[in-house]
């Protein structure tokens, strides 16, 4: 055998072995590639209007865009605004009127909206049916009720000024949120702040019939056309992983439109985190949700998710003008749509 020949048959044993380890590291075991951990704080604690969330987790869907997803309850929904801010998570679900407000305080820390949910006003006060206050300026003098975190209350200042209430002449009291409602029935206040359907849903747990007991002075009837719970990044988040952002969303609005179709097989998600609720309350509570707080007739050209310009631009100067921020934050500060699936993807309808 020539000199050459000998090394063209020992390149051939090499290229051989090479392939051969590569076969066989192809048939080992794989190790799985590393998912993107996200911790998302909710607006409120477990129930049936966060169905998608649980959904999305439970069947595979965020982890099918290569994330890894811990979703913990909370305390209000403009709660949920700081504990994103500082750090503590990289996600979450809550108020965008309280993000306008960090906005004009501090722009470097506020979170960024990034995909709208509660398409129409759901503040409101709530008082007994046979009470004296019938229109806002009836509150003078008188004392309302709510959670520290309630966005209702949060968003009073506002409310007084466009309805033309001396908000200094209101007293207001904070207590517990499953005291809210007890105490409006017990007369310890006159009126309470709250969402429609969180408060007409807890007075159905008491056993009341919210249409027939109460009456409720929606924000929305007195010009405050508001946008309300949207789901939330960080800035530095966004700015690290955004094509984690956009596998979020692309996650969720699967789940929601399967929550759309089935909203009682939905409902079981829900029940894993807190088997002591009652199932049909949360399974009405999810449907009264999908009907009162996301079907803004604005949807059926925008799409659920999307907001319209115009009128963020609107609610950001009615939540600045009202609460004398020191700036007005454009809109794109405060929403970034481009993480939004496609518009043919997203419901128009609920």
């Amino acid at each position: 055998m020539s000199h050459f020949s000998g090394r063209r048959a020992a390149a051939r044993a090499i290229a051989f072995t090479i392939l051969g380890f590569t076969a066989m590291a192809m048939a080992l075991p794989q190790p799985a590639l590393a998912q993107t951990k996200i911790k998302m704080v909710l607006n409120w604690k477990y129930e049936g209007p966060q169905a998608w969330f649980f959904l999305a987790q439970d069947k595979g869907y965020f982890k099918a865009e290569g994330l890894d997803v811990e979703i913990d309850q909370g305390e209000g929904s403009s709660a949920s605004i700081p504990k994103v801010a500082s750090g503590a998570y990289q996600a979450g679900f809550g108020d965008i009127n309280a993000i306008i407000e960090l906005a004009a305080k501090d722009p470097a820390q506020a979170p960024v909206a990034v995909q709208m949910l509660y398409n129409t006003t759901p503040f409101a006060v709530v008082v007994k049916k046979d009470s004296p206050i019938k229109s806002p300026k009836d509150l003078e003098g008188k004392t309302v009720g709510a959670p520290a975190n309630d966005g209702a209350l949060k968003l009073f200042p506002a409310f007084a000024k466009i309805a033309k209430v001396d908000a200094g002449k209101v007293a207001i009291t904070n207590m517990a949120p499953n005291l809210r409602e007890q105490m409006l029935m017990r007369g310890q206040v006159d009126a309470v702040f709250g969402y429609v359907t969180t408060v007409t849903f807890s007075g159905k747990g008491m056993g009341l019939d919210p249409a027939k007991d109460w009456r409720f002075i929606r924000y929305g009837d007195y010009g405050m056309d508001l946008y309300s719970n949207t789901v939330f990044f960080s800035r530095s988040f966004i700015k690290e992983n955004p094509a984690a952002v956009k596998g979020f969303l692309a996650a969720l609005n699967h789940a929601i439109k399967d929550v759309i179709a089935n909203p009682d097989a939905a409902v079981d998600y829900v029940m894993k985190r807190e088997a002591l609720l009652k199932r049909e309350v949360e399974k009405e509570k999810l449907i009264a949700t999908m009907h009162n707080d996301m079907s803004h007739p604005e949807i059926a050209h925008l799409g659920l998710g999307d907001v319209d310009d115009a009128r963020l631009k609107r609610s950001i100067a009615i939540v600045v003008d009202a609460n004398k921020l020191p700036r007005i934050p454009a809109p794109a500060e405060i929403f970034d749509r481009s993480f939004l699936p496609p518009r043919a993807e997203r419901p128009s309808a609920l």
